[in-house]
């Protein structure tokens, strides 16, 4: 199966159709009326379809075990042909669409099954999806110019020549997965004075500065120190998500200092200097961070 260990959580949805067409009207007026002899079709084949979404996984090899946590089965008649519409919602990593479709197939042939004695010319056609929200498809933001972004590696060591650095760069390939423009990348030593000059300098023309290394609890670990000063808005909804997604995934993510907050238009983050930590702390709050340049123009997230 595909890894979803980094994805994070999201209320996901999909509505899928399948259609049941029969070859006379006896059939459908039998449907309604209740009058098939297997039994009452609409709730049979709505209890074939609950039982049958919540097992995708062990008919589809590639499909993962999720919470099945809502599911609709909605039926409409037209002429000849029974519509079903099958919804599905779960809040988890991976989306629900071949659940979705899975059900309203199952919902079809236990529709057929009970419907042959009656009518031999039954056929099911256009099983597909018809919408499906959630995951990061459904947070895109959207921009009229590029997101430039400044990265700093706050390291003595790195900034000395005895290490190679790692994080940055993971950063910046990050950033470019996403669309933003790295401007700026720049190793520099665990100095308070120098941090603080470069966030005041850079976040003027880029509207992300981002900081690896300095967050631990060593003596020369100071960049939450340098930018807690300078930062104009704290935003701890990014640096809990960054804690809460490292955590998850190991038990000394809470040691971590990760700081988030605002100067000017910029949004200035301070994240770990292990590369897995770097990594973690970007797949927990990227892309959908990038929703706070919207909200610095004094666009409300009603209108996004």
């Amino acid at each position: 199966m595909v890894d979803i260990t980094h994805k994070i959580s999201t209320l996901r949805v999909a509505t899928a159709t399948a259609i049941v067409k029969v070859s006379k009207q006896e059939t459908i007026d039998a449907v309604v009326n209740n009058l098939v002899p297997k039994g009452n079709v609409f709730e049979m084949a709505k209890t074939a379809g609950l039982f049958a979404v919540k097992n995708t996984h062990l008919s589809i090899p590639d499909c993962h075990p999720l919470p099945i946590e809502f599911t609709s089965v909605e039926y409409q008649i037209e002429g000849l042909e029974i519509h079903i519409i099958f919804k599905v919602k779960t809040v988890y990593k991976t989306g629900v669409e071949v659940e979705a479709m899975h059900g309203a197939s199952i919902v079809a042939l236990t529709m057929y099954d009970m419907l042959k004695p009656i009518d031999k010319e039954i056929e099911i056609s256009t099983i597909k999806l018809i919408n499906k929200e959630g995951g990061k498809s459904s947070f895109k933001n959207k921009f009229p110019n590029a997101i430039k972004a400044a990265v700093f590696v706050c390291s003595d060591s790195i900034f000395a020549g005895d290490k190679e650095d790692r994080s940055g760069r993971t950063i910046v390939e990050k950033l470019d997965s996403y669309g933003v423009e790295t401007s700026h990348y720049e190793i520099i030593p665990d100095e308070l004075d120098i941090i603080q000059a470069k966030t005041k300098a850079y976040a003027k023309e880029n509207q992300l500065v981002i900081f690896t290394g300095g967050t631990g609890l060593s003596p020369r670990d100071v960049t939450p120190e340098a930018l807690e000063p300078i930062l104009e808005s704290r935003i701890p909804g990014i640096e809990e998500a960054i804690r809460n997604y490292g955590q998850q995934r190991m038990p000394y993510a809470m040691l971590s200092r990760s700081v988030a907050g605002t100067l000017g238009n910029s949004l200035v983050l301070a994240l770990p200097g292990s590369t897995n930590g770097v990594k973690e702390s970007m797949d927990a709050v990227f892309p959908h961070v990038m929703h706070v340049f919207h909200i610095l123009k004094g666009k409300n997230h009603d209108s996004l």
